[in-house]
């Protein structure tokens, strides 16, 4: 489609909604049009909730999950199981362990994995962070939940070398996590089988 063939607004929606992660431009102008074909009212209410989500959504500042108050939700509820972190890369993975009730511990959020090929070492995340949790908490084990890929396991095995001689028990989530594989695709039976499983390292 020619960029002259339409008004320079949706052309500039087209274009921004393609930077989108998986939209293509066809499905960039599939969404543009359906959002100038929906009333002015559903129009405000998606912007301000993108402008929302910029200005209102922060970082806790103890687990790194996006929340809306420091600290987050889950680090604040009693009702958690506070001798326990779950370490995992992104928040999109915190949400695939949470949705299962097989886990009701804390989390802490890397934001990443050691990749040396991009340039991503472990003073690129939030590692010192979690040791300093570890050391100053009641913490009695920490469940490493990184992918199952090299950088991953790479990670998973730093984060141990670092937490195990401080006497606290590190574990791993069992094999069943099919290799390469991103905890926010895996079905839910077999999340809660590898967190039931999960593995001394």
């Amino acid at each position: 489609m020619s960029k002259n063939a339409l008004p320079e607004p949706i052309s500039i929606l087209i274009s921004e909604l393609s930077k989108l992660p998986g939209i293509g431009e066809k499905n960039a102008t599939r969404l543009a049009f359906h959002i100038f074909r929906t009333s002015d009212e559903y129009s405000r209410r998606l912007a301000k909730a993108i402008v929302d989500t910029r200005t209102k959504v922060t970082t806790c500042s103890v687990c790194h999950h996006f929340a809306s108050a420091d600290p987050c939700n889950i680090c604040k509820d009693p009702n958690r199981d506070q001798s326990v972190i779950c370490v995992v890369e992104e928040p999109l993975d915190l949400i695939a362990v949470d949705k299962i009730s097989e886990y009701r511990g804390l989390y802490h959020v890397l934001h990443g994995i050691i990749s040396p090929l991009e340039g991503i070492g472990p003073e690129d995340l939030r590692i010192e962070s979690l040791i300093s949790r570890v050391r100053k908490g009641n913490i009695n084990e920490v469940l490493i939940a990184t992918n199952s890929t090299v950088e991953g396991d790479t990670t998973a095995l730093y984060i141990a070398r670092l937490i195990k001689p401080l006497g606290i028990r590190v574990t791993r989530l069992a094999h069943g996590i099919p290799v390469g594989g991103d905890l926010e695709y895996i079905d839910e039976l077999t999340l809660g089988k590898a967190l039931k499983d999960r593995t001394e390292m």
